[in-house]
């Protein structure tokens, strides 16, 4: 069963554009770990929303020690106004299987 991470980012005003760049630069590479379904990236209006999708707990698990997060974590630890908002949750399909899930 695949795990759903939506991990909420919130930048310092005059880091918005600092925090985007380092997200994008850290995409690609997070695209290639083993088990990554899902990694993008949406923003609403002073913050960001990382919606993942991983294959199992242990491919999550070593993603959050690959040097990608490590050094994206380096890279925007100074420039939050408010610490990471991660959150795990389990699927429910309803409906439409193709649509009622992530």
């Amino acid at each position: 069963m695949s795990v759903v991470v939506i991990a909420t980012i919130t930048p310092r005003p005059d880091a918005v554009d600092a925090v985007r760049e380092a997200v994008l630069a850290a995409v690609p590479q997070v695209h290639a770990e083993p088990g990554c379904e899902r990694y993008a990236l949406h923003e609403g209006e002073g913050f960001f929303v990382m919606v993942e999708r991983w294959e199992s707990v242990e491919a999550l698990r070593v993603h959050g020690k690959a040097e990608a997060l490590t050094n994206l974590g380096a890279a925007i630890g100074d420039k939050l106004a408010a610490p990471l908002d991660v959150r795990y949750l389990e699927a429910i399909p309803a409906g439409d299987p193709a649509k009622g899930a992530i």
